[in-house]
C-alpha cells in the first residue's frame, strides 16, 4: 500500500491543491468551513475541475464507443471466416484482419476504457487524501486526523473531521455507521448507492437505445453489451459499503456528470441510423436546416443492389464546372 501511495503522491498533492482551494473560496463567501456543506460543495468542484479536464477525452470515448458497436458486423464476418480454425496461420490471419478493422475504423477496444482508466488514479489519490484526513491511516487508525502532504494541513483536516451532513459524518463509512448506530450514514449511503447504480445504468441505457444503429443492434457484440448493461452498475454496491460518504459523493456527482455530458454528445452527435441520429434529423429539418443529402445515412442514399458507376478524373471536372 505504501508503495501505491508513493506513487500516487503528485495526485495527491493536486487533489489537496483543489480541495483547498475550494474550501477557500467557499469560506470567502461566507460559509462555515467546518460545515459539511462546505466539504460537499468542495469535493462536488473537484469533479468539476477533474471532468472539465476529461472533456476531450471522453468525446473520444464516446465516439470510440460508438465506433466498435458499428464495426460489430464486420467483426462477426471476420470470426465467421475463421470459425473452427485454430492453426497459429489463422489466428494470426485473423489478428491482423481484426487489427485493420480496428484502424480502418479509427478506434481499438480499450479507448472507450480511458477515461475510467484516467480517472481511477485521481480517485484513490482523493481516497487516500481523505483516508489519512479521518486518522484512518495505517494498520489501526487511532481516528486522529494528519496532515497530508501538501495544502491538506491541520486545520483543514480537523474542519473535515468535523464536518457532518444531515448528522452523518462525511468521513464515515457504511460499516461503521452500521456499527456504531449512525443510522442517518447508513440511509444516506444506501440511497446513493441506489441512486449510483440507476445513474449507472441510465448512462449506459443512452448508448445502448438510442445511439446504436439499426444494424448494430441485431449483432452478437450488441447482445453482449446489453447483458452488461444489467451488471456492471451493481458494481457501486462494492464502493458504497467500502469507500466513506464523502468518496462517495465524489463519485456519484461524476456518475451525473457523465449522464449530462453524455445527453449533450448524443443530441449533438449521434450514430447515423440511430433513433438519436433520426430525432436530430427531424429537429433540423422543422427547422429547415436540413439539407437533401443528409436525410439519410450514406449507406441509405444509394438504392439496394443499385452500383454506384465510377466517375473518371476528366468527366467528375467537367461535371462539377458545368
Amino acid at each position: 500500500m505504501e508503495f501505491i501511495e508513493t506513487i500516487l503522491w503528485p495526485l495527491r498533492w493536486l487533489v489537496e491543491l483543489v480541495l483547498a482551494v475550494w474550501h477557500q473560496l467557499l469560506t470567502w463567501v461566507g460559509m462555515d468551513p467546518a460545515a459539511g456543506a462546505t466539504w460537499v460543495l468542495a469535493i462536488i468542484g473537484l469533479v468539476v475541475v477533474v471532468r472539465s479536464a476529461l472533456i476531450p477525452v471522453t468525446v473520444r470515448q464516446i465516439k470510440s464507443q460508438r465506433r466498435m458497436m458499428d464495426l460489430a458486423p464486420e467483426m462477426k464476418k471476420i470470426q465467421d471466416k475463421y470459425k473452427g480454425k485454430k492453426d497459429q496461420f489463422s489466428r494470426e490471419a485473423m489478428s491482423r484482419e481484426t487489427m485493420g478493422l480496428y484502424k480502418k475504423h479509427g478506434t481499438n477496444p480499450f479507448a472507450s476504457c480511458l477515461p475510467i482508466l484516467i480517472q481511477m488514479p485521481i480517485f484513490f489519490s482523493l481516497f487516500y487524501v481523505l483516508r489519512q484526513a479521518s486518522g484512518a491511516a495505517g494498520s489501526g487508525g487511532d481516528g486522529t486526523g494528519q496532515a497530508g502532504i501538501g495544502m491538506m494541513t491541520q486545520e483543514l483536516t480537523e474542519s473535515f473531521n468535523a464536518a457532518t451532513i444531515f448528522g452523518a459524518p462525511i468521513k464515515m463509512t457504511f460499516t461503521q455507521g452500521w456499527e456504531q448506530g449512525n443510522w442517518m450514514v447508513v440511509v444516506m449511503l444506501g440511497a446513493i448507492m441506489l441512486l449510483m447504480i440507476a445513474s449507472q445504468f441510465f448512462t449506459q441505457l443512452q448508448i445502448m437505445s438510442k445511439n446504436v444503429s439499426d444494424e448494430t443492434k441485431n449483432s452478437s457484440m450488441y447482445r453482449q453489451q446489453k447483458i452488461m448493461l444489467y451488471i456492471i452498475p451493481f458494481a457501486f454496491l462494492f464502493s458504497g459499503v467500502t469507500f466513506p460518504l464523502a468518496l462517495n459523493i465524489y463519485w456519484f456527482s461524476s456518475n451525473l456528470w457523465t449522464m449530462g455530458q453524455q445527453f449533450i454528445v448524443i443530441r449533438s452527435m449521434p450514430t447515423p441510423g440511430s433513433e438519436a441520429w433520426r430525432a436530430r434529423q427531424a429537429r433540423l429539418k422543422a427547422k429547415g436546416k436540413l439539407k437533401e443529402d443528409d436525410a439519410a445515412p450514406a449507406s441509405e442514399q444509394l438504392d439496394a443492389g443499385q452500383r454506384q458507376q465510377p466517375v473518371s478524373a476528366k468527366r467528375a471536372k467537367k461535371k462539377k464546372n458545368k
